[in-house]
């Protein structure tokens, strides 16, 4: 079973506080969801569990069976959705999914872009540069690159940002088998998207 622990998680910016002493435990087959006005550290929070930002105070641990894991292997296992997820704007759709398949060590599947792609919304634009994507199809594309490798970790901020409602729709069906077996966490304020928390944590409360 894989899990991640945050314990007393805290951090400060500019000498300010933004949040303190959080703690969760998630594990296979659950969900973390966090909430909280803007401001109140939402995105912070994610980027400290993807390990793109250390905390002032306190840490996150991925284990499986209860034994720590490695950085690569936390890398190699998670799957991330958010703002600052940026993909290539002058490369086609599968130059994208080939440099972030072959920087996790993976084999370049085409039958598998082709199952993303269509699942996503995006079939027939494989060989488009994304400078040629509208703001919610490069949503979708990085759905595409973050399921590529079928994460045990799926991490989204701000999950159906830029969808329509077809694509949220989309979006929320990922969400639901993700946590089925594996992993979700996730920020939101939309009250759609809350319910899929099974765990709840509010920001600035």
């Amino acid at each position: 079973m894989w899990q991640i622990t945050g314990s007393d998680i805290s951090q400060k910016f500019n000498q300010r506080l933004i949040f303190e002493n959080i703690s969760f435990e998630v594990a296979s087959g659950h969900s973390l969801v966090l909430t909280g006005a803007n401001g109140s550290g939402k995105t912070t929070l994610v980027r400290i569990v993807c390990q793109l930002n250390r905390p002032y105070k306190g840490q996150i641990r991925f284990t499986r069976d209860q034994k720590n894991i490695s950085d690569q292997e936390i890398y190699a296992r998670m799957g991330l959705v958010g703002p600052y997820l940026q993909l290539y704007n002058y490369l086609t759709a599968f130059e994208n999914y080939s440099f972030f398949a072959r920087i996790r060590g993976l084999a370049v599947d085409n039958s598998q872009l082709k199952r993303l792609m269509e699942r996503m919304g995006l079939r027939g634009r494989e060989l488009d540069e994304l400078r040629t994507f509208s703001s919610g199809m490069l949503q979708r594309m990085k759905y595409v690159i973050a399921l590529l490798h079928q994460p045990e970790f799926l991490i989204l901020d701000e999950p159906t940002a830029n969808l329509d409602e077809a694509g949220a729709a989309l979006v929320y069906e990922i969400m639901q088998e993700q946590k089925k077996d594996r992993i979700l966490i996730f920020a939101t304020n939309e009250p759609a998207e809350v319910k899929f928390g099974e765990i709840k944590i509010a920001l600035g409360a």
